[in-house]
């Protein structure tokens, strides 16, 4: 059974993962860095916004433009901290994995190269374990 220390420190990775997620989104989102021109980047963020606050043309245009101008500046800054990230996440994995039973981290290894393929805009998928061609 879990101890509160474990429990707490659970918790704080699971925290730590969604936010490194929804961190890794918002700057994909904003930048483009995916790879994908359909659906991502700028135009994709103004849009986004357009549907949530109900933006009108000329706000879609304004928004459109800041992204442009600071363009530049979150390049240069995910560029800085991606490394650190990627080092983290990968440790982070390799301590989950230290937690799981061999089945369990076979199925977190799948899990994480599904939502690899995911995250690069991959259209193939990481195959179910038994599927066949």
């Amino acid at each position: 059974m879990l101890n509160r220390s474990k429990l707490a420190a659970a918790a704080l990775l699971a925290a730590v993962f969604i936010a490194g997620g929804a961190a890794g989104w918002g700057l994909r989102e904003g930048t483009g860095h995916d790879g994908r021109r359909r659906n991502r980047g700028p135009d994709a963020m103004v849009a986004y916004l357009g549907r949530e606050l109900k933006l009108t043309p000329a706000q879609s245009d304004s928004v459109r433009a800041i992204f442009a101008r600071h363009r530049s500046e979150i390049e240069a800054l995910w560029s800085q901290v991606r490394p650190g990230f990627d080092s983290i996440k990968t440790r982070v994995r390799a301590e989950i994995d230290a937690q799981l039973t061999p089945e369990q981290r076979a199925r977190h290894q799948r899990l994480v190269e599904e939502s690899e393929h995911h995250r690069r805009g991959d259209s193939t998928k990481a195959k179910p374990e038994g599927a066949r061609n």
